[in-house]
């Protein structure tokens, strides 16, 4: 090897290698980005059967799911003793309004009879909750 021309092959090797080295750099980043991705695509589709099959063994109880709604919702109109309108206190009172409910809370704002009155519509899942309610027998308890 001509002793000039050293130097001129210790850069193009140095490049060379820096070259690669990048180059396997790029690729690596590459391949752990797509299995990131990859991974987080599989995990999004993963749910817990656990939740799942909990939630279709509860049924919607009175006590526990409608009364807390009935009176965050309903009130002061229909809770007594401030309330004028007919009073929703009590399971009896519910049960056996809840097809007049259903129709009501159904309704948009601008609609006639919508409730709850001077306030926003119920979100479609509270409004199922109520419709699970009535398919579940109207429980109490």
């Amino acid at each position: 090897m001509n002793k000039r021309l050293y130097p001129f092959y210790q850069i193009h090797y140095l490049f060379q290698n820096v070259f690669v080295t990048n180059l396997l750099l790029l690729r690596m980043k590459k391949t752990c980005l797509f299995l990131v991705v990859l991974f987080a695509l599989i995990l999004q589709f993963c749910t817990s059967t656990y939740k799942a099959i909990s939630r279709k063994n509860r049924k919607v109880t009175y006590v526990n799911n409608i009364q807390p709604i009935v009176m965050n919702s309903c009130s002061p109109c229909h809770i007594l003793p401030e309330g004028k309108k007919k009073a929703y206190n009590t399971y009896a009172a519910v049960k056996a309004s809840v097809d007049s409910m259903l129709i009501r809370i159904r309704k948009n704002p601008n609609e006639k009879g919508f409730m709850p009155a001077r306030s926003p519509k119920l979100s479609d899942s509270t409004i199922n909750i109520f419709v699970q309610w009535k398919k579940d027998g109207l429980l109490e308890r």
